[in-house]
Parts: C-alpha cells; sequence; structure tokens
C-alpha cells in the first residue's frame, strides 16, 4: 500500500506542475519586458514547480484529512 501512495504522490506532484508551467505560460510573461532576460524560462520553471509543489501539497493534505474523517466516526 505504500508504494501505491508514492506512486499516486509522485503523480500528482507532477501533474500540478504541468498545470501551473502551463498557466504561467497562458499569461505571456515575455511580454512585460522590452528586451527579456535570458534566464526568464529558467524562471518561469521554477516558479511553476514551486506553486505547482505547493498546490499538490494542499491537494494531497487535504485527501489525507478526507480519509482521516472515517477515525472520527468510530
Amino acid at each position: 500500500m505504500t508504494g501505491i501512495h508514492a506512486l499516486l504522490e509522485i503523480i500528482v506532484q507532477f501533474i500540478f506542475i504541468w498545470l501551473a508551467f502551463t498557466a504561467i505560460q497562458g499569461f505571456h510573461v515575455e511580454r512585460l519586458f522590452k528586451r527579456p532576460p535570458r534566464t526568464l524560462p529558467l524562471a518561469i520553471v521554477l516558479l511553476s514547480t514551486a506553486i505547482g509543489f505547493l498546490c499538490a501539497n494542499f491537494f494531497l493534505g487535504i485527501l489525507t484529512a478526507i480519509g482521516n474523517l472515517t477515525y472520527l466516526v468510530r
């Protein structure tokens, strides 16, 4: 069961990072600069990783809390 839980966490992390990356690309951040810095793509990747990680941890925390609600009834 632990292996399935770990695999699910990894998949959810990657999905949320991909969603954050897609959302940030939709903002077209490069339009804010006359000459975009060369490190802008790296900054977008790092920002999407941070946002995706935080959102995935929140989502997984909510799922864990919902799963633990069964102990309240017992």
